[in-house]
C-alpha cells in the first residue's frame, strides 16, 4: 500500500502520456482510421489495464456512480476521440487538444462546486485566465479578438464543440470518482465498456477506417499503452493522492502536447498560440493557489 504522497507521485505521471494522447489519436485517425484504430487501441488498452489493475469490487461502487461517473468517462472517451478525428489537419487537431486541457482549471472548479473543496475568491480569475487562453489560441492573436475568434469556431464547430465536452466530461470524472468510487478504481471498468462501444461504431461503420499496416499497429500499440496508463495512474492518484498537488502536474501537459503535436503531427504552432497555451497553463495554477 503506497503512502499518501507516492499515490501522488504515481498520479502525477499521467500528465506525461496525456500530452502523447491527442498527438497519438490524431496518427490513428490518419493511419488506421478512428473506427477500426480505436476499436483495436481499446481492445490492447483493456487487456493492460485488466492485468495491472484487475476488477474492483463492484458491491462497494454504488449505483450514482455506474451511471454519473462511468458516465462522464466514456462521454470523455468518445468526444475526444471524435473531436480529433474530425479536425482538418495537425494544426487544427491542437487547438482542439488545447480546448480539452481547459479539464484541469475545470476539476478545481467542479471540487469547489460540488465535492466540498475550499478556495479563495480568486479562483474565478484562474477560470477566466484559462478561457482566455482559448480565446488568444483559437482568434491567433495575443488581445482577443472575439469576431476572428467565431468566425474561426465555425470553420469547425462540431470538432470545437466535443473538445469542450470531453473537457467538462474529464472534469466530472474525476470529481465523482474521487466522491463516490469508494477506494475502488473504475478503469478496467471503463476500458471494457470503450471496447465495446468502439468495437460498435466499426461494426457500423461510424467513423473511418482504412487498411491496417504495420505502421499503422505500432502507432495504435503505443497509444494504447498510453491511454491505459494514463487513465489508471491518473485515476490512482485521485483517489489515494492529493488532487491538489497532481492538478500542478497536469498543468504542464498542454506544454508537453505541443511540443509532441510539433514533432509527431506536423502541427504548426505560431507565437499566439503559445502565449495562449502559457496562459491558460497559468489561469490553471491560479485555480490551485485559490485552492491552498
Amino acid at each position: 500500500m503506497l503512502t499518501k504522497n507516492q499515490a501522488t507521485a504515481v498520479g502525477c505521471t499521467a500528465p506525461i502520456f496525456w500530452g502523447l494522447s491527442v498527438s497519438l489519436v490524431r496518427l490513428i485517425s490518419e493511419t488506421v482510421g478512428v473506427g477500426l484504430g480505436l476499436a483495436i487501441n481499446y481492445t490492447i488498452a483493456f487487456v493492460l489495464v485488466f492485468f495491472f489493475f484487475g476488477v474492483p469490487r463492484l458491491s462497494r461502487i454504488p449505483l450514482k456512480y455506474y451511471f454519473c461517473g462511468l458516465g462522464s468517462a466514456i462521454t470523455c472517451s468518445i468526444t475526444f476521440a471524435f473531436s480529433l478525428a474530425t479536425s482538418v489537419d495537425g494544426t487544427q487537431a491542437m487547438e482542439v487538444g488545447m480546448i480539452n486541457y481547459l479539464w484541469p482549471a475545470l476539476t478545481i472548479l467542479f471540487a469547489v462546486l460540488f465535492n466540498g473543496q475550499k478556495a479563495k475568491w480568486w479562483l474565478v480569475i484562474g477560470v477566466l485566465f484559462a478561457f482566455y487562453g482559448i480565446g488568444m489560441v483559437l482568434s491567433g492573436s495575443l488581445v482577443v479578438d472575439f469576431g476572428r475568434f467565431w468566425k474561426h469556431i465555425q470553420t469547425n464547430p462540431f470538432s470545437y464543440c466535443l473538445g469542450l465536452l470531453a473537457a467538462i466530461s474529464w472534469a466530472a470524472y474525476s470529481n465523482f470518482t474521487r466522491a463516490w468510487a469508494n477506494g475502488e478504481n473504475p478503469t478496467t471498468l471503463i476500458f471494457g465498456l470503450d471496447v465495446i462501444i468502439f468495437n460498435f461504431f466499426w461494426l457500423s461503420g461510424i467513423g473511418n477506417s482504412n487498411e491496417i499496416t504495420l505502421k499503422g499497429l505500432l502507432i495504435v500499440c503505443c497509444s494504447a499503452f498510453v491511454m491505459g496508463s494514463a487513465y489508471g495512474l491518473w485515476t490512482y492518484g485521485v483517489q489515494k493522492g492529493r488532487i491538489t498537488i497532481m492538478a500542478i502536474a497536469s498543468y504542464f501537459t498542454p506544454v508537453l502536447s505541443c511540443l509532441f503535436a510539433s514533432l509527431l503531427i506536423g502541427a504548426s504552432l505560431n507565437s499566439a498560440f503559445w502565449f495562449g497555451v502559457l496562459v491558460v497553463v497559468l489561469g490553471s495554477f491560479i485555480c490551485w493557489l485559490a485552492t491552498r
